[in-house]
């Protein structure tokens, strides 16, 4: 019996991803950005860096 990873290991579905170019983006959408899972921490942190970045934190994740 093979173990299946762990989800957090798992990439972020597309459907759950999108740029952000047709609705402001949230902190759950920048965590994702970074291929991780969004978790109460990483959604409070992210939150914190839309405040004080805006629209950059996005660009410096995305290409």
């Amino acid at each position: 019996m093979t173990e299946q990873p762990a989800e957090e290991n798992l990439p972020t579905p597309d459907r759950l991803l999108h740029s952000g170019g047709d609705r402001p983006i949230d902190p759950e959408d920048l965590v994702r950005l970074s291929g991780r899972e969004p978790t109460p921490e990483r959604v409070a942190r992210a939150r914190k860096v839309l405040e004080e970045e805006g629209s950059a934190a996005v660009e410096r994740l995305l290409p």
